[in-house]
């Protein structure tokens, strides 16, 4: 098991690993395997990447996440060049139903509201305006509306678990109330609990995932 000085080693290097973001102006502090991550950034894209590196280090249960954004004068964008920026990101990507979403900015917070089928479709919107130069932040208010039996939810995400070489399906429970899951259970490390999230997000009809999964690094085989 990682002591919080490992772990905040490995984090430190992870943020170094990322050429995209200054690992210089970012701290890192580690108390029971909680990671805290301060500094300034230039954009809300640096600042997710930093706390997405975090999350790959072993060891790590959460991450706190209070990096501030200073964006620079070159990055600066009116409230209308980005929202059409959005726009274009949306007319772009062929994972989002671009004429389900709308888009709203107001000084220089992005919000996204509308209707999809698809978590992956919600996820998509969310991805692509985290790229979005300028911006303080994205509020990701897209709605997901299944057109499957939610009977079949638990039976295609314990299938998935399954199939996974990361992970262990005998220690996760799965409980779904109409489109709503909620993991319970131990898992050996943040990958697998993120990855056992994700893989309940890809089912067909899932609206929601409550994550109440436990990150055990002893006792387990790894």
């Amino acid at each position: 098991m990682k002591t919080d000085e490992e772990i905040q080693k490995h984090v430190m290097e992870e943020l170094k690993w990322q050429p995209s973001i200054r690992s210089t102006e970012i701290g890192v502090a580690v108390k029971n395997g909680v990671v805290t991550l301060t500094g300034l950034v230039d954009t809300y894209l640096e600042k997710k990447i930093a706390e997405k590196a975090a999350f790959k280090v072993e060891g790590v249960k959460a991450v706190a996440e209070d990096i501030e954004i200073n964006i620079g004068f070159n990055h600066k964008k009116t409230d209308s060049e980005i929202a059409q920026a959005a726009l274009d990101a949306l007319k772009w990507n062929v994972m989002v139903p671009e004429d389900k979403i709308k888009v709203r900015v107001e000084n220089g917070w992005l919000t996204t509201e509308g209707m999809v089928e698809w978590a992956y479709e919600q996820h998509a919107v969310r991805d692509a305006m985290a790229t979005i130069t300028g911006i303080k932040g994205v509020s990701n208010l897209v709605k997901i509306s299944p057109k499957v039996n939610p009977e079949d939810v638990k039976k295609k995400i314990l299938a998935a678990f399954e199939r996974s070489a990361t992970i262990d399906a005998n220690n996760i429970h799965i409980e779904n109330i109409g489109s709503k899951v909620t993991l319970t259970g131990i898992v050996r490390s943040y990958a697998e609990r993120r990855d056992a999230e994700s893989a309940a997000w890809n089912a067909p009809g899932v609206t929601m995932v409550e994550n109440n999964l436990n990150v055990e690094l002893t006792g387990l085989q790894v």
